[in-house]
């Protein structure tokens, strides 16, 4: 070997060896916010659906994705202050599950970091959250699930489980949604079915004891509640007087129904929750939320709460049983 050829592989085992002490940087992990207007404990399957759902596309909680979680835990007044800090935490993507409220608060915190909903039966093009379903336009794009349309098949379902309903109370805050599917939804099948709705507006948490004053002298034969903000936040009480009054309802979250309600028919929701995985990996790999249709559901659920029919007296009908998705024992 000439001194030539020596000197040049020294030089070349030198630097290999410089390369490979050099520090590698460390892989960016990206981060996502989750904003959910309900609390921990009810939001574990949904997160833990979104979860599992972003592993089977190769995200794994802990190695090459991170989440920061926040609970409004129904008070919706949070909502702005707590999409400020996920703001501030420079999370990459915010998942928004909830209704017009926490979505509306991400927005108004950010109008560059990509936000995903879920959201809980809103029309988000009336909501003035996206520009339309096939081009929302902004940075906010994710899954609707209709909850305003589907009030007609509700009420069909709760007239079949309870044959003797004539009149139905309607109970609802004055929100845009509510009051359409008040007035363009609900008489249609109302009219179909033979039924009367009676309409009860509450404005605020105060008013509701007035309304079931209202509602036990009345006596109507069934309750519909539509969605809300106001609503959601008294599920509970909703639920417990329809429970000490005996009353068949209806309602447009599946929450409810596993609250102690009677029904729920509406959008699969672990289904919707799988999905926004879709949308994360979609935006991580560089496609602009304004890019990505917002997606309507495409499976539906009907839960019977078996305990609470029982419980007010009245059987469900063996044939409205086996349409059921979910039977609560």
């Amino acid at each position: 070997m000439n001194r030539r050829t020596a000197i040049r592989q020294m030089a070349t085992i030198v630097l290999t060896t410089a390369s490979c002490a050099e520090p590698q940087q460390p892989k960016k992990v990206p981060r996502l916010g989750y904003l959910s207007s309900s609390d921990p404990a009810s939001e574990t399957t949904s997160s833990e659906a979104i979860r599992l759902a972003l592993r089977e596309r190769g995200y794994i909680e802990g190695q090459n994705i991170a989440t920061e979680y926040r609970y409004t835990e129904g008070n919706l007044d949070r909502a702005a202050q707590l999409a400020a800090e996920l703001v501030r935490l420079k999370v990459d993507i915010i998942v928004v599950a909830g209704g017009v409220v926490p979505i509306q608060a991400a927005m108004n915190a950010t109008k560059t970091i990509p936000i995903v909903m879920v959201g809980r039966g809103i029309d988000p093009v009336v909501a003035g959250l996206v520009e339309s379903l096939a081009h929302p336009g902004g940075n906010v794009t994710g899954v609707t699930n209709l909850a305003t349309e589907l009030g007609g098949k509700r009420l069909e379902l709760l007239k079949e489980a309870v044959p003797k309903v004539a009149r139905v109370a309607v109970l609802y805050a004055p929100a845009a949604g509510a009051v359409h599917e008040l007035k363009e939804v609900l008489p249609v099948a109302a009219r179909a079915l033979k039924l009367t709705l009676q309409p009860w507006e509450v404005r605020a948490a105060d008013d509701f004891e007035r309304v079931f004053a209202a509602l036990s002298k009345e006596r109507p034969d069934g309750l519909y509640v539509p969605a809300g903000r106001l609503m959601f936040s008294n599920q509970k009480r909703i639920v417990d007087f329809a429970l000490k009054s005996r009353l068949p309802a209806v309602y447009y979250m599946r929450e409810f129904v596993d609250a102690g309600g009677l029904m729920y028919y509406g959008a699969d929701e672990a289904e919707s929750y799988r999905r926004v995985a879709y949308f994360v990996d979609r935006i991580l790999k560089g496609t602009k939320p304004a890019e990505l249709p917002v997606e309507q559901p495409m499976r539906f659920e009907f839960v019977i709460n078996l305990k609470t029919a029982k419980q007010i007296g009245i059987t469900i009908p063996q044939w409205t049983l086996m349409k059921a998705t979910k039977v609560i024992q």
